[in-house]
């Protein structure tokens, strides 16, 4: 069954645009590299929502095609490209992977 891959972040204080614009189009790049990565989204919090994010402000949601996936992706040098990234900008990240059915 297909995996929503849901990671928010923290973003450390003086992020800049530019930074968080390299993240997401990075993040984003991953699609048609990764295996079984079939769509990704990230951006920041939407305004109506963002007080409620308890300093989670920025987000990626990954489809993968099943739970074998999650280590695949989790491995792939692509991902780890956004991980470094990652590493310079977010203070915290909190995962989530929910199976669900077509």
């Amino acid at each position: 069954m297909p995996i929503y891959h849901i990671v928010l972040f923290k973003l450390k204080p003086g992020v800049t645009p530019g930074q968080i614009s390299e993240f997401v189009t990075v993040a984003k790049s991953m699609v048609g590299k990764v295996p079984g990565l079939r769509k990704l989204e990230a951006n920041t919090a939407h305004i109506s929502t963002a007080h409620r994010g308890q300093g989670f402000n920025l987000g990626v949601v990954a489809i993968l095609d099943k739970g074998e996936d999650i280590k695949v992706y989790a491995e792939h040098p692509a991902h780890l490209k956004v991980q470094d990234i990652r590493m310079k900008i977010c203070d915290d990240a909190l995962a989530y992977d929910l199976e669900y059915s077509e």
